[in-house]
């Protein structure tokens, strides 16, 4: 089944043990029929579902996409680890487009204005999927986790940006990101009591000196005391951002609908300082498609995966597998905009790789000694 094949009004009603279409029956083939929609074959169920494809408008048919992504993901109630780890490493394949995208789009953009308009574009993008499942107002909501999530959101965007430019692309990204799993492993071990792992520790450490090989290979290191102070903020940001969202999947709260509010409150936050950059380049039609594909790939997408492994992994080993970002990031500046890839840079990729890998891979069983039985004529 392709994405567009999903329609929107999907739901999957779990307490009841069935699956059917939202309010009343859309189709009239079946109106006449008692029998639920879970009762149908799969073939049946992707009829009906290419029926409707062709009549939803195309702003439903985008919210449709990202709901089958949604199904596809969520409806996995034995989920491994190992899935996990594998939706937050394709999460951050999409956090790193943005760099690339940003560069192939207009000229006259602002770092901050485009922070804000994926943010706005992406968190309007979360709030219709979590309207089409309609599970946003299906449990109350804490509303400490609830907003320290979205205060977290928009933090970031504007302590990474700030940190950029006072103290440069290199360290900021090093300082932000190398801070940002090791604030999370601190934050939930006082918070949570959870203390990390020394498998998380080693790996942390691998993929942090890979990120430093691969941020001073872009340029040379500007280093700024406000800068760096704006850097850990923003890796801070990044931390509380991500222990809140897991507060709230724990509690029983869908991950589109984690998103959607903090995405939705943080692009409310953000609005005034994208109307202080004067975005015009949002006029133009490549300003337009730039502001759609980054809320919709590493903004709506990317958090949607993110959220989804984050309910089955600890806060810090999301946060550290996120690292493969600025790796692919290198990777695709390499392939798509032609830059050149030191030694250094080389280097840094493979540490971030190992660091991701040591991770990821589970560690053999300690086997167990068995006491041996005592020999018969031991005992004459």
């Amino acid at each position: 089944m392709t994405p567009q094949s999903a329609r929107p009004e999907l739901c999957a009603r779990r307490g009841a043990g069935e699956l059917r279409l939202g309010g009343e029956a859309r189709d009239s083939r079946f109106a006449h029929r008692d029998t639920s929609y879970s009762a149908y074959s799969p073939q049946t169920r992707r009829s009906i579902a290419a029926a409707d494809r062709s009549a939803a408008p195309p702003s439903r048919q985008l919210a449709g996409t990202l709901t089958w992504i949604v199904e596809l993901w969520n409806n996995r109630a034995e989920m491994s680890h190992g899935a996990a780890r594998f939706q937050v490493v394709l999460a951050a394949l999409c956090f790193a487009t943005t760099g690339t995208a940003q560069a192939l789009g207009p000229s006259d953009t602002t770092p901050v204005g485009v922070g804000a308009a994926r943010i706005l574009v992406g968190g309007v993008l979360l709030i219709a999927v979590a309207l089409a499942r309609r599970n946003l107002a299906r449990k109350p909501w804490a509303r400490k986790p609830a907003a320290v999530a979205a205060a977290g959101v928009a933090v970031y965007q504007l302590a990474f940006f700030a940190a950029v430019a006072d103290t440069g692309v290199a360290v900021g990204t090093i300082v932000a990101l190398g801070s940002a799993p090791t604030l999370t492993g601190l934050f939930e071990w006082i918070v949570e009591g959870r203390r990390p792992t020394n498998r998380w520790a080693l790996a942390t450490a691998l993929a942090c000196a890979g990120v430093v090989l691969l941020a001073l290979a872009g340029g040379e290191a500007d280093v700024s005391a406000l800068g760096v102070a704006l850097a850990v903020t923003a890796g801070g940001a990044y931390a509380v951002y991500t222990l809140a969202a897991k507060r709230l999947l724990a509690t029983g709260h869908a991950p589109e609908s984690v998103m959607a509010v903090a995405f939705g409150i943080g692009a409310l936050v953000l609005l005034p300082a994208l109307l202080a950059t004067q975005p015009t380049w949002l006029l133009d039609t490549d300003g337009v498609a730039l502001a759609l594909f980054l809320g919709i790939v590493p903004t709506a997408l990317a958090y949607l995966l993110f959220a989804s492994g984050l309910r089955r992994l600890t806060a810090a080993e999301t946060s550290t597998l996120t690292l493969a970002e600025p790796l692919t990031a290198a990777v695709l500046g390499a392939v798509v905009l032609a830059e050149p890839l030191s030694g250094p840079a080389i280097a840094g990729a493979g540490l971030v790789l190992a660091g991701l890998i040591s991770l990821a891979v589970k560690p053999p069983a300690t086997a167990v000694a068995r006491p041996r039985r005592p020999r018969h004529d031991a005992l004459t």
